[in-house]
């Protein structure tokens, strides 16, 4: 199957990558697409990352904090309560 690149961006970058990887167009995608979808398999997930900070920064949540805002909360911030 062909793949047509119409944006110049995607074009540019493609080809700075093969020249950089020293290889083909072709092998370029499947390296950088290969790397792109690693890259986000392996992501935090938000959670994931708030957790980790609060144990580096050794922040430990007490019972309260881990409830939900009740929505007054959230309408005063907003002038609607």
């Amino acid at each position: 199957m062909a793949i047509n690149v119409n944006n110049p961006e995607a074009d540019a970058l493609t080809r700075q990558f093969a020249q950089m990887a020293g290889v083909g167009i072709t092998d370029a995608i499947v390296i950088a697409m290969r790397e792109a979808i690693e890259r986000r398999s392996l992501a935090e997930t938000p959670l994931e990352t708030a957790a980790r900070l609060r144990a580096k920064h050794q922040v430990v949540l007490e019972e309260q904090a881990q409830k939900p805002l009740p929505r007054q909360a959230f309408d005063t911030l907003w002038d609607k309560g």
